[in-house]
C-alpha cells in the first residue's frame, strides 16, 4: 500500500509540480525525491512478491497479476484485497 501511495505522490503532486507550477526547480528536486523513494519502495514490492512465489506462497497467477497491478495507477490498492484473501485461505486451519 505504501508503494502505491508513493506512485500516486509522484504521479499527482510531484510531476504537476514540476510540470505544471511557476516553481520548476522546486519541482525537480521533489520529482527526484519523491522519484527515489517510490523506486525502492517499487523495488522492495517486486522482491517481496517474488520471494512469496519462490516460497510456494504466491500462485503464478497472483504473481503475474501483482507485477501488473505495480505498474497502473491504482493497481496495487485493488489486488490488496485479492492478496489479503489468499493469504486467509492458506491461513485457515484445515477441517477434521
Amino acid at each position: 500500500m505504501i508503494e502505491a501511495v508513493s506512485f500516486l505522490v509522484l504521479l499527482c503532486i510531484a510531476m504537476p509540480l514540476k510540470y505544471l507550477s511557476d516553481m520548476p526547480d522546486l519541482g525537480k528536486k521533489v520529482v527526484f525525491w519523491v522519484g527515489l523513494v517510490h523506486g525502492l519502495l517499487f523495488m522492495t514490492y517486486a522482491a517481496v512478491a517474488f520471494f512469496a512465489w519462490f516460497k510456494r506462497q504466491l500462485p503464478g497467477k497472483l504473481l503475474l497479476l501483482t507485477a501488473v497491478a505495480s505498474v497502473v495507477p491504482l493497481g496495487p490498492f485493488f489486488i490488496d484485497h485479492r492478496l489479503k484473501t489468499q493469504e486467509a485461505h492458506e491461513t485457515e486451519p484445515a477441517a477434521p
